[in-house]
């Protein structure tokens, strides 16, 4: 089988992960349960910043060369065939778009956070793949974005619902 440049784009875009939200709202404790579903690697951007971004603060241009570093770490997973899951806040377009093309998860599950200018600087997103409210469990929430990131194939519908369903955008 041939695999096209847009499929091979989209299939990359389902194994890079950007679990997203206001501080609080529950980024870590979902990649926690969805990162052993997908057998997945996590970076949590606290943890990034401490060990790898040390020298950034929480500038707005910080923020976005976070985001930059983040999404260039989860490249190199994917290109190594691997799934990446990553929690951070990322509260603006600008900071979206530095991080690349992901499978996004928002979490819409508070209006604020505990930080004062992450809450003025949080954009919500326009795009996203999965919306998490503030009903259900994160194991819950983990089987949602599993469904939609690695859907069953229905041997009633054939190989071609199975590939349609990867396509997806």
């Amino acid at each position: 089988m041939m695999v096209t440049s847009s499929t091979a784009q989209t299939e990359k875009r389902m194994r890079k992960i950007l679990i997203m939200g206001l501080p609080g709202a529950g980024k870590t404790t979902l990649a926690t349960s969805l990162a052993p579903l997908l057998n997945a690697v996590v970076f949590n951007a606290d943890a990034v910043r401490a060990n790898i971004s040390c020298d950034l603060g929480f500038s707005h241009a910080d923020r976005i060369e976070q985001a930059r570093r983040m999404g260039w770490l989860c490249d190199r997973v994917v290109e190594a065939g691997g799934t990446v899951i990553a929690d951070f806040i990322c509260p603006t377009e600008e900071t979206r778009a530095a991080f690349g093309a992901a499978f996004t998860i928002w979490l819409n599950r508070i209006s604020s956070g505990r930080f004062e200018d992450t809450n003025r600087m949080f954009v919500p997103p326009t795009r996203f793949d999965l919306r998490v409210s503030a009903e259900g469990t994160p194991r819950y929430w983990a089987e949602q974005a599993l469904a939609r990131l690695r859907p069953s194939f229905d041997r009633a519908q054939g190989r071609d619902a199975f590939a349609k369903s990867w396509r997806r955008e």
